[in-house]
């Protein structure tokens, strides 16, 4: 639909699910997907993505918004995605929970579009 010729990835390929290329084979990147339900948007992404990051690396982030029934795909670099979960995991483990008592560190990570900045974003991969 977008001119890009996508391959799926083995089970045990590291990190990414699709392969994607254009037509001229000059513009080739990794996409790795993860979806959430519901009026979301924040994805949850393992302790891995803080050091998982390339130009050539993307993440699809989709939003299956039952209550809207639209289905919303957002466009992040694995740079951004990096970057924004580290410091937002630090953020977190810096700040009191709801009793006041200290965060126990976790391998989970959280990214967040809220305000739709990468939302239909397939510009970003050119």
């Amino acid at each position: 639909k977008r001119h890009w010729i996508a391959s799926l990835t083995m089970k045990n390929t590291k990190g990414f699910d699709i392969l994607i290329t254009d037509e001229d084979a000059k513009n080739t990147f990794a996409i790795q997907v993860k979806a959430n339900q519901g009026n979301k948007k924040s994805w949850v992404l393992s302790e891995k993505a803080e050091k998982m990051s390339s130009k050539k690396f993307f993440y699809v982030l989709v939003n299956f918004n039952h209550i809207l029934n639209v289905t919303e795909f957002h466009i992040v670099p694995s740079t951004v995605v990096a970057k924004t979960i580290t410091r937002d995991h630090q953020l977190w483990l810096e700040a009191p929970g709801k009793k006041g008592q200290k965060h126990n560190d976790n391998k989970m990570r959280k990214f967040n579009d809220l305000k739709n900045v990468y939302l239909d974003r397939w510009d970003l991969l050119k």
